[in-house]
């Protein structure tokens, strides 16, 4: 089969399988809700546990798929930005900084919109001081920026750990399964889905351009790319998109670097094809573990990170002995 019509088949396959994660996820859990009933609950016919469906699941559903998707994306440009495999979405303190603000907010006791202000504006300052730091005197290089995030990740960390030992102890458990990645308590899951959205279709125009600059700095500046221009769009971006996801659901791993290197076995290393691929799978990924996670020990509720970590380490494993190149 052609590479090109086998990438189309790829993701066509990973789009139904995002929309049978989206299924399960509105008809699993506790209480288990037939697949008619959720369909007609959607088309918004009156049956029973229409309310589940829709004001619980649904929005939780969502905001998995809006999140696994951004943090899939960010993956992806942040291992062209770097040329590093082992580069995540976290490797530049994005969630470090988030962390800080959230542990700050959930000790002054702010409710969910305060979490996410304050979560979002340490991403952001996070961002910036990684930025301003690793662009010095303007010789901005990817072993400098990933140094620079790496530090700025151990401080916010040891902060993180300075808020964990001076909070009360009825606070602990919040504190934690925010640590961990928590879908339970999203809010609005359109806001993520717009800047999904968004995100996918601005990288899109300079896909041709990322694929330049995964041979390397001097190639793509020899066929012409603005590679300056370039790394502080694919920054700008990768940042934002994993300061929205941290928001939304706190700190999930493996995601941003597992389904980048998994989809890049199946199509190639194309970011014309990549970068929406990643999207798919990131986003089923999620959206199948948040339901793994709701319903394993349900009633009660596991940390989506617990189980992300748990599906990522045997992958990863598995793809280093089998590739080991």
């Amino acid at each position: 089969m052609p590479s090109r019509q086998r990438a189309f088949l790829v993701l066509a396959l990973l789009a139904s399988g995002g929309l049978a994660s989206f299924a399960a996820a509105l008809a699993v859990g506790s209480l288990a809700v037939p697949v008619p009933d959720v369909i007609a609950a959607l088309l918004g016919q009156p049956v029973d546990n229409a309310a589940i469906v829709l004001e619980l699941r649904l929005p939780r559903a969502l905001a998995g798929f809006a999140c696994g998707g951004l943090l899939a994306l960010a993956g992806a440009l942040m291992q062209v930005l770097l040329r590093n495999p082992l580069a995540d979405p976290y490797v530049l303190g994005i969630s470090g900084g988030a962390g800080v603000g959230a542990m700050f907010a959930i000790l002054l006791g702010l409710g969910m919109a305060g979490i996410n202000g304050l979560a979002f504006l340490g991403a952001l300052g996070a961002m910036l001081i990684v930025f301003g730091l690793a662009h010095g005197d303007g010789a901005w290089t990817q072993t400098r920026l990933l140094l620079t995030g790496v530090i700025v990740a151990a401080g916010c960390g040891a902060l993180v750990a300075l808020m964990l030992s001076i909070a009360p102890e009825h606070k602990l458990r919040g504190m934690l399964f925010w640590l961990m990645g928590d879908l339970s308590q999203t809010g609005a899951p359109w806001i993520a889905l717009a800047i999904l959205g968004a995100a996918l279709l601005a990288t899109m125009p300079f896909a041709r351009e990322l694929n330049l600059l995964a041979r390397g700095h001097d190639t793509a500046q020899a066929l012409g790319v603005d590679v300056r221009r370039l790394r502080y769009a694919v920054y700008a971006i990768a940042s934002l998109v994993t300061a929205v996801a941290v928001t939304s659901a706190g700190s999930i791993g493996f995601v941003g670097l597992v389904v980048p290197h998994l989809v890049r076995l199946a199509i190639g290393n194309d970011q014309r094809l990549l970068l929406p691929a990643s999207v798919l799978a990131g986003g089923a990924l999620l959206t199948l573990a948040d339901t793994l996670a709701r319903t394993i020990v349900a009633p009660q509720q596991l940390p989506v990170g617990v189980l992300t970590a748990l599906i990522g380490v045997p992958v990863f494993l598995f793809l280093l002995a089998r590739h080991p190149r």
